[in-house]
């Protein structure tokens, strides 16, 4: 009874990461802002003071956050801490993707041509469009009777 206890703290309790002399960018992605920090270190990545295979459950979400450290050949290099806010978890990993190639850039310059021939850095403007008064959704109509 007391080691679930125990067991089931140190699961909610938030991981203290020292990030003093670190690089830090924002990344952005529908409707969700992921502020990045990122060192020399072991290659851990931390979500929300969560591990990121905690965070992310989904392999796809976990493949694309570590895309640009896939790009550029860095993997076991670098630690990441990133805090994200907003949207859903696929949002979420889409910003954490243009924060990390954004500080990635500012540690090494070379890094830029590999991140930017993979379209990383850019930040993708696409939203959610709004609904039309007149029409079920965005663009689609009630249905229309002749007779």
């Amino acid at each position: 009874m007391s080691e679930t206890i125990l067991t089931e703290n140190k699961k909610n309790q938030k991981i203290k990461l020292d990030f003093k002399d670190s690089k830090y960018a924002t990344g952005r992605r529908k409707k969700s802002v992921a502020r990045v920090w990122i060192k020399k270190g072991s290659g851990k990545i931390f979500v929300n003071g969560k591990e990121m295979m905690n965070y992310f459950k989904r392999p796809a979400h976990q493949i694309v956050v570590t895309k640009p450290l896939e790009e550029t050949k860095s993997m076991g290099q670098y630690d990441v801490k990133c805090n994200v806010k907003g949207g859903g978890l696929s949002g979420q990993a889409g910003a954490i993707i243009h924060g990390m190639s954004r500080a990635l850039v500012s540690i090494d310059e070379t890094y830029k041509k590999v991140l930017k021939k993979n379209k990383l850095t850019t930040r993708d403007s696409r939203k959610v469009e709004r609904k039309k008064y007149g029409h079920k959704k965005a663009r689609r109509s009630f249905q229309f009777s002749k007779r």
